[in-house]
């Protein structure tokens, strides 16, 4: 994984709800910007500033296809960063032991 990004801000965008919602639509592939500006009605301004430092740093990537912006997640170098959180190893960890005491 490319370094030179700081993994603590690529945590707080990600769980950031105002790119969160972005990030939904895009789990399943890409899409382009215009299905984006109309299912979330966005602008392409508001949809670029806040997928600005993950596209720098390509968690999300920005192509043109057919004369159209086209948004994709890069799903493996997400998971990693995630994955490899401390913070999310001990939430994980505790609501696993929570689990374990409710049931």
């Amino acid at each position: 994984m490319k370094e030179g990004f700081d993994k603590q801000k690529i945590i707080d965008i990600l769980f950031d709800s105002d790119v969160s919602v972005i990030l939904s639509e895009l789990e399943d592939g890409g899409k382009d910007s215009s299905y984006l500006l109309a299912k979330l009605q966005l602008t392409e301004d508001e949809i670029e500033k806040r997928l600005s430092y993950l596209i720098q740093h390509d968690f999300v990537t920005k192509k043109s296809h057919n004369n159209k912006i086209v948004y994709a997640v890069n799903k493996e170098k997400l998971s990693q960063i995630i994955e490899n959180d401390e913070n999310f190893s001990s939430v994980t960890k505790g609501l696993t032991e929570l689990d374990s005491y409710l049931n």
